[in-house]
């Protein structure tokens, strides 16, 4: 039996308070189900904190930052996501076992930004020092953003997984798809047979998870389409606030296009190969399983 992810000594010492806070909490009716809502979303808000911190940042650098500064925009948000991510190990918000795949995610996801910006997929301002070619360092802390959510998810929601595929399945079309993300520019974009094989995968497993008291359960597919359009919500801000352009983009600003979608949940499955790296998947309780509740239906 896998252990369970431990919750970080600040993470124990809030979720020990929000426990005293809950003890008189109703189990069943209408106010049973709002505490668990408002427990989903305090955990989600405590799961995206370093993705919400970093967009703050780069929101601001476009609202106040000065044009004029002696450290160029781009320096200064690269040197704040910096000391986000220091703040997140220093202050026991991460673990250090987490940091390892967080910056697995920094690797991986600047090569992809060296050669998109190369072939022109989108681009950044030209300003600043703290760069590799035409990419500003703080790019890595965009994917590093994603790779900070799955891993604090994971252990705040106790996830387990009914059927889950054999990982190196799993590793084997996750290195599929990030090659895809490259090769499509010479031969035959494959992003829909990639599609295909993942729901092929994926179909049959099924996601546990646990706010407060119940436990409940949903599709892994559904769990995976919803981060992606999370994510494709936060790259309009970020679009909006400068981080990066798409062509289209450079003449005026507007939505990116939901097309994106697709990348994004593409990239959801390479993520989640990275963290399951960290935390193998774990098949539910068998005493669990008994109580368990239908928070979502399942298709």
């Amino acid at each position: 039996m896998i252990a369970r992810p431990a919750l970080t000594s600040v993470e124990a010492r809030i979720d020990a308070f929000a426990n005293r806070l809950l003890r008189s909490a109703p189990a069943t009716g209408a106010r049973a189900r709002l505490v668990e809502f408002a427990v989903f979303v305090l955990k989600q808000a405590w799961a995206c904190v370093f993705g919400a911190a970093f967009l703050a940042v780069v929101l601001a650098a476009k609202l106040w930052y000065p044009d004029d500064a002696v450290l160029a925009r781009n320096d200064a948000v690269t040197i704040a996501a910096v000391a986000i991510q220091v703040a997140m190990v220093v202050g026991r918000l991460e673990t250090l076992r987490e940091l390892r795949v967080i910056v697995l995610f920094h690797v991986v996801g600047t090569v992809m930004e060296l050669f998109k910006t190369d072939v022109g997929s989108w681009m950044y301002a030209a300003d600043g020092v703290l760069r590799l070619g035409g990419v500003p360092l703080y790019s890595g802390f965009m994917y590093a953003a994603v790779g900070s959510y799955m891993v604090r998810v994971y252990r705040l929601f106790d996830l387990r997984f009914s059927r889950y595929p054999r990982r190196w399945v799993t590793a084997v079309a996750a290195a599929a798809i990030y090659a895809n993300f490259f090769t499509h520019h010479w031969i035959v974009d494959l992003r829909w047979v990639l599609m295909l094989a993942v729901v092929a995968l994926w179909w049959r497993t099924t996601m546990h998870f646990r706010f407060f008291r119940g436990t409940f359960r949903m599709p892994l597919l559904l769990a995976f389409a919803g981060v992606a359009v999370f994510i494709w919500l936060a790259e309009n801000i970020a679009t909006y606030a400068g981080a990066w352009l798409y062509p289209s983009q450079v003449g005026g600003w507007h939505p990116v296009d939901a097309s994106k979608l697709s990348s994004w949940f593409l990239l959801m499955i390479v993520s989640v190969v990275l963290v399951a790296w960290v935390y193998p998947p774990r098949p539910p309780e068998p005493l669990a399983l008994s109580a368990v509740h239908k928070g979502i239906a399942e298709s």
